[in-house]
């Protein structure tokens, strides 16, 4: 949830975590906004101090008072006073405008990590009768079920989180091989052969379309 009342920075912080795949919650009236907090209920907030009606150091301690949502202050004050009283005041973290977006994004991954952010994501998930178990890496269908490797599961759990979508091939090399210096693009085509096996085995086809040129989509 973005807090911040200048439209531009607003918008241009919102198209940032949205490319990043997060979904965004914006506050655009400054009127009742720790319920509009609690309606929302976000796992980060991205908040300026500087606000219409209310400081944002008094709405962190509002937020505080009923919610542990993590809480990063970004604000154009940069004076070390500013920087100790956001934390004192239950910021978990402190960024300074202008941010850097590749600085931005990792401290917010980093608070996340910290606070266990994302922890509600579901690790059952069903499309097209087929349903995922990302615990257990298991998928099942027609009173089947079979197993899945690692990666196996991590490739269709990134499919069924963009169900609907293509998913462009690099973007899953990236997110199946983050770690390598180097991957052939044909792992990529020998483990989505191994899932259409797995989905053979539970009496399933054509669940993952090839989009020639473009990625694969469900």
């Amino acid at each position: 949830m973005i807090i911040e009342d200048e439209p531009k920075i607003r918008e241009e912080l919102a198209a940032l975590l949205r490319n990043a795949l997060y979904q965004v919650a914006l506050v655009t009236e400054f009127v009742e906004v720790t319920q509009q907090v609690q309606q929302a209920k976000p796992d980060l907030i991205l908040l300026d101090i500087h606000l219409p009606g209310i400081d944002g150091h008094q709405l962190c301690g509002e937020i505080r008072r009923t919610m542990g949502v993590p809480i990063i202050f970004l604000t154009s004050d940069n004076s070390v006073m500013t920087e100790t009283n956001s934390i004192l005041m239950g910021g978990d973290d402190f960024i300074a405008k202008p941010y850097h977006p590749s600085v931005l994004l990792a401290r917010i991954t980093a608070v996340l990590k910290r606070s266990g952010g994302g922890g509600k994501e579901e690790t059952v998930l069903e499309h097209k009768g087929v349903t995922l178990d990302v615990r257990s890496y298991k998928i099942a269908a027609n009173g089947f079920d079979t197993e899945l490797s690692k990666n196996e599961c991590k490739l269709l759990h990134y499919l069924f989180l963009h169900k609907g979508e293509v998913v462009p091939r690099l973007d899953l090399i990236e997110y199946l091989w983050d770690n390598e210096v180097f991957i052939d693009d044909n792992a990529l085509s020998v483990t989505m052969t191994r899932i259409r096996a797995r989905l053979a085995d539970i009496e399933v086809t054509n669940f993952v379309e090839t989009k020639r040129g473009a990625g694969y989509k469900i």
